[in-house]
């Protein structure tokens, strides 16, 4: 039987096992490098608690991703009728379809997602309201308003760098207020220092004058829909999500290759590939709890890992021009702090607990980036209804001051940080731990301008395929790196190693501006 090597067991790398387990012959066999299955998609437990590392929404605008999604875990249906549309056609999920004390099942989550600055909630994406005037002020509306007419009529020719790139969309006002500070506290780098590329992949089409039309003509039918096509992924309102989080869905997936033959095997650190000749022989991976090493050889190659890693452990070394802009491609790393808590000091106008599912941190007065709030993302998420159970997100370099920090220390430096802001109270904290994730950012910085130099030298590797987030050194959402997995498998069963459809998706008109 024919066999591939997958390395890694995220999303990418376990879309692509049972993609070949359903479609061809060929036995996959994955080596994960940690003791988890999901990557940077995995639910970390805690006491009880949940953790999704990041936030992952489970929609997409692949039909094909959203059915393969509901293939693993069926939707839990809570309204009487609820209606999915799929690029017009609909499908409706009757009530008891799916009883509502399951566990294995996808819910469906209504999307809050907030900006906090100067003390205040603004709406995200932004909207011209009653509260974001009021919150902004007439002065700052005016400045905003000018700056974007001003930045469609004198628009930036070339965009350079990813200023340019939001100055173009949102006007140079509001870039300063709203983009600028937090994403070079998401990078750790000057906006002008950033390709382009970066906002083309993940702010795609989304502009102010599209955010401003989304306000005025969203419908109830719209809001209704959990596919959504034809609304940019930023304002998407509704969402699926695994009952316990992404993990559930991914540990599920892992369970059912097992079952249909393949294999995953933990703890395994890929330290050497054997390359010859526009070919993979064998990858030797080392056993992290028992240091021993094992040399795996396959009929195909199918790596997640990262670009930087899987170049340094080829045996035969790549050429001097590939090596160097491999050895100086860029990564930014995360930090999670769980914080469990009595209560939050922010509450609704109502009274009532805030229904966020994450709040940027705008405030330049604190690192923090982003606030996850996991009772919002489903109930089975915290032990205890009665707490509070938060996620703390730190953008960081591996080895930087933050980073090294030990977790009683960063424990005390995030509980002093969120009630310095108002929106805690330190007192009130019960519990908390520290994730910390590696590379889990690719950069679009330094050496990324001359990508396609390592990017052309492993696509002559014939049977090779290089799929998801960090094994194609390309920022995707969790449905693109299961859909470059689901074109690598493609590719394989018919015999194909040209490899550029792979790297045309997440490039694709539909998330451009037209």
């Amino acid at each position: 039987m024919p066999t591939a090597i997958i390395i890694g067991a995220g999303p990418a790398g376990l879309t692509a096992a049972y993609e070949l387990l359903q479609h061809t012959d060929i036995v996959p066999i994955i080596l994960e490098a940690s003791a988890d299955t999901g990557g940077l998609s995995k639910t970390v437990q805690y006491k009880g608690n949940r953790m999704d590392i990041g936030g992952h929404r489970f929609f997409s605008k692949s039909q094909v991703v959203m059915d393969w999604w509901q293939q693993i875990l069926p939707i839990q249906a809570d309204d009487a009728n609820l209606t999915i549309t799929y690029h017009n056609q609909q499908t409706t999920v009757q009530p008891n379809t799916v009883p509502a004390n399951a566990d294995d099942v996808m819910l469906v989550r209504n999307r809050l997602s907030r900006i906090f600055f100067l003390g205040k909630f603004f709406g995200y994406p932004l909207s011209l309201n009653g509260d974001t005037i009021k919150n902004l002020g007439l002065v700052r509306i005016v400045r905003i308003g000018f700056s974007y007419v001003w930045s469609k009529c004198f628009p930036r020719k070339k965009e350079n760098n990813l200023e340019d790139f939001f100055i173009n969309r949102f006007g140079k006002e509001l870039y300063r207020i709203f983009f600028k500070d937090y994403t070079e506290k998401v990078w750790g780098v000057p906006t002008h220092s950033i390709s382009a590329a970066w906002g083309a992949q993940r702010i795609k089409s989304l502009s102010l004058l599209k955010t401003i039309q989304h306000a005025l003509f969203k419908s109830k039918k719209k809001q209704q829909d959990i596919q959504q096509s034809s609304t940019e992924t930023s304002l998407i309102e509704r969402f699926l999500y695994p009952k316990f989080g992404p993990g559930h869905l991914w540990e599920t997936v892992a369970k059912k290759i097992l079952q249909k033959g393949g294999r995953i095997h933990y703890n395994q650190q890929v330290t050497a590939i054997d390359n010859h000749k526009g070919h993979i022989q064998a990858v030797t991976a080392i056993d992290k709890a028992t240091g021993q090493a094992t040399t795996y050889e396959a009929d195909y190659f199918i790596s997640t890992m990262p670009v930087k890693d899987l170049v340094a452990a080829f045996a035969k070394p790549a050429p001097a021009e590939v090596s160097a802009v491999s050895n100086n491609l860029a990564y930014r790393d995360f930090i999670t702090v769980g914080l469990l808590l009595r209560k939050l000091m922010v509450k609704n106008p109502d009274g009532g607990a805030i229904k966020d599912n994450w709040i940027y941190i705008q405030e330049k007065t604190v690192k923090l980036g982003r606030l996850q709030v996991f009772n919002n993302w489903s109930p089975a998420m915290v032990a205890d209804p009665n707490t509070v159970w938060l996620g703390l997100e730190y953008f960081c370099n591996e080895g930087d001051a933050l980073w090294n920090q030990t977790d009683a220390e960063m424990l005390a430096f995030a509980k002093a940080e969120l009630a310095s802001i108002g929106i805690i109270d330190a007192q009130d904290v019960l519990d908390g731990t520290v994730i910390r994730m590696p590379k889990t950012y690719p950069s679009y910085i330094g050496a990324y301008e001359q990508f396609d130099t390592v990017k052309d030298h492993l696509n002559t590797y014939a049977n090779l395929y290089l799929i998801g987030r960090n094994g194609m050194h390309k920022y995707n959402n969790q449905d693109h790196s299961m859909l470059t997995a689901m074109e690598a498998v493609q590719l394989i069963k018919n015999g194909d190693s040209d490899k550029a459809s792979l790297w045309e998706i997440n490039t694709e008109e539909d998330y451009h501006e037209k």
